[in-house]
């Protein structure tokens, strides 16, 4: 524990004093990884997911995205850094929101919970600074723990620091449900488009050419809590400089047909991408669990179910 925390403050030290670098130092970093970076962090992970994302797009269309993607990726790194030191002022400056009130609007005492749903686009760490334009609000995030325990907490409290609140994801439905009886104003912002784990599958949707295994929790809280779901769609109108605008998903989450709001958002974070392909995580390995091996896997589990409970009634 003691040990920890040295390493903690070592690290933080570090990450601060590199935050006070000038904005044009950190970006001449960037610019100097960039070609390194690109040469050897998953270049062909990102290469093959851009050719079957986009089967109809050029050679020379697709190496554009792809040096342009790790530019970008790269930029990520400096403006985390930057978080560090960056004053409230800066950061709205940098980053921007729109649509915030007409949600605002539509919130009420029966519902005083909202779930924004959202992508790994742009600069999505910086979202939580939502909680500066919305001071009278509890803005919260669910998170997903790092294995690394000095960067979990690196982490947690770089997007607490604007004010708002972090929840593990085992924690999320039981605290959404205490924010929302207890009819406190919440926004609680939900990454969605990582690739579930084998047990966490319940529905494939499509995206970028993929049938693609997709969480649901979004959804199923939603259903369960009966609260207004919105999309989060972020772009960058320059370098260091991101927007977001909110867009109702549902205000009626409990008359969707099931899954109907997971197709939704993923259709709108794929109209994203296709916009600014750059923006998105391509380094994460997004599909390499598929239906028929999913299907597989439920028929076996079934199978080993039924042989367990034949055995169970044989030594009875």
């Amino acid at each position: 524990m003691v040990l920890n925390n040295i390493t903690y403050t070592i690290a933080h030290t570090v990450l601060y004093t590199l935050s006070l670098l000038p904005w044009k130092i950190l970006y001449l970093i960037s610019d100097m990884a960039t070609p390194i970076v690109h040469k050897y962090y998953r270049h062909e992970i990102v290469s093959r997911q851009l050719h079957e994302s986009f089967p109809h797009k050029s050679e020379e269309e697709l190496s554009h995205i792809e040096r342009n993607f790790y530019r970008h990726f790269c930029d990520l790194f400096v403006e985390i850094i930057k978080q560090f030191s960056m004053s409230r002022e800066e950061m709205m400056r940098r980053m921007t929101f729109s649509g915030h009130e007409e949600m605002m609007s539509q919130c009420n005492s029966r519902q005083p919970l909202m779930l924004v749903m959202l992508g790994h686009m742009a600069n999505w760490e910086w979202v939580a600074s939502l909680q500066y334009w919305l001071p009278r609000v509890h803005c919260t995030q669910v998170y997903h723990p790092l294995y690394n325990n000095i960067f979990d907490r690196l982490f947690i409290n770089l997007r607490q620091q604007y004010g708002g609140e972090t929840i593990k994801m085992r924690q999320a439905v039981r605290r959404l449900i205490q924010l929302h009886q207890e009819q406190r104003i919440t926004v609680c912002g939900m990454i969605a488009d990582q690739q579930p784990k084998w047990e966490a599958i319940h529905h494939f949707s499509t995206l970028l050419n993929h049938e693609s295994a997709v969480f649901v929790g979004t959804e199923q809280i939603a259903k369960k809590i009966g609260c207004k779901v919105y999309y989060a769609s972020m772009t960058q109108p320059r370098r260091g400089y991101y927007h977001c605008h909110f867009t109702p998903l549902t205000l009626t989450p409990k008359d969707e047909p099931d899954y109907n709001i997971t197709d939704r958002y993923m259709q709108m974070l794929e109209a994203d991408i296709q916009d600014s392909p750059e923006l998105w995580l391509w380094t994460h390995i997004r599909w390499s669990r598929t239906r028929q091996q999913w299907e597989e896997r439920q028929k076996q589990e079934q199978s080993d179910k039924q042989v367990r409970t034949d055995t169970q009634e044989r030594n009875e």
